[in-house]
């Protein structure tokens, strides 16, 4: 969703032997026999997106550049997480091997550096990756090579403290069977050097919900399935500037009657369901409502999908810390105190 969505995600949510680039630092060196998955995903509890950072075309040219001290300020709320949105497929070669620029890795590190300095789990998410939904065969080996490197080189950080997110939000030519046989493809590379780490892994159909029914899972304990959650899409999105026609929208409101929490709920309800069959972890990964929506509308509507994540036992990721979306104010340096009261109440 976000930035680069295509008209079509509204219809859709409605209704090759690599090295690592650079060594892990050995500080970091751990090991985790065999995850419980559902206690890992239960550190991911309260998340807060990085958006708009690392996965625009460069960091910075979509308004967020990251600061050390947003991830201390991030803990100090209560967040435990941090999912931080990567274009790796914009900092590595074309041809192979497909190495992926050291500088731009080394930034990643810092990131990830500065998560775990403060508590927070950081997940490493395979973001805008635009080319493999226009054309995956011609992108496949890229995609496993970049993998490929991506794992070896963080093979030493700490499995409770690394997670691995696949792919965001899959789409177009990426239809589910293809998706299926990539994602199993992939995660076998991955696991070649990272035997239990947590790998998150979503659905087609643009990390809707409904994309689970066509999701099919390796035999693979250590999996966290992730949706994501924009609906009703007039209100989460109204005045989005990446969404044609979504100006007829403003005015929307989400006013918490009956109907409209019975509708979060049943559609979690169908999720949880899921989950239940298949024994899996549900980590809701993306949900916020656009900034140009009626402030209290915001709150409410995300005080409710909090909510309803929370009562199904969901480790949730709100989209996100500082840009359109965002919880956070970077221009003044400080909390929308009533956003953040939606997400992590005080007391």
């Amino acid at each position: 969703m976000k930035r680069v969505a295509l008209v079509s995600c509204l219809f859709l949510l409605i209704g090759c032997s690599l090295n690592p680039v650079i060594t892990s630092p050995k500080s970091f060196a751990t090991s985790v026999s065999q995850a419980d998955i559902f206690a890992a995903n239960q550190r991911l509890t309260r998340t807060v997106n990085l958006g708009n950072a690392l996965e625009a075309p460069y960091e910075g040219e979509w308004g967020v550049t990251l600061q050390e001290e947003y991830f201390q300020t991030i803990a100090n709320a209560g967040f435990t997480a941090v999912r931080v949105p990567i274009r790796f497929s914009a900092h590595a070669d074309e041809k192979p091997p497909y190495t992926l620029n050291s500088v731009f890795l080394a930034r990643v590190d810092w990131a990830v550096q500065n998560a775990i300095k403060n508590g927070l789990v950081a997940i490493l998410d395979m973001h805008h990756y635009l080319e493999i939904f226009d054309d995956p065969a011609s992108h496949r080996g890229r995609f496993i090579a970049l993998w490929q490197q991506i794992a070896g080189h963080y093979q030493g950080y700490p499995d409770s403290r690394v997670y691995f997110e696949l792919l965001n939000e899959p789409n177009g030519n990426l239809d589910a069977a293809k998706w299926n046989d990539l994602l199993a493809e992939t995660l076998a590379v991955v696991r070649q050097s990272n035997p239990t780490r947590p790998v998150i892994i979503g659905t087609t159909n643009w990390g809707g919900a409904d994309g689970l029914s066509f999701l099919q899972l390796p035999n693979d304990p250590n999996l966290i399935v992730t949706f994501h959650y924009y609906l009703p899409f007039e209100f989460t999105h109204q005045g989005a500037e990446w969404v044609d026609g979504s100006d007829a929208w403003f005015g929307t409101t989400w006013d918490g009657t009956l109907d409209q929490v019975t509708t979060i709920a049943n559609d979690f309800d169908s999720v949880s369901a899921w989950a239940a069959e298949n024994n899996r972890p549900i980590f809701l990964g993306e949900f916020g409502a656009y900034s140009k929506g009626d402030q209290a509308s915001r709150v409410r509507w995300t005080t409710a999908v909090r909510q309803a994540a929370e009562e199904r036992s969901f480790s949730w990721g709100y989209w996100e810390f500082c840009s359109g979306f965002g919880v956070y104010d970077p221009v003044v340096n400080r909390w929308r105190e009533d956003l953040l009261q939606a997400l992590i109440p005080t007391p």
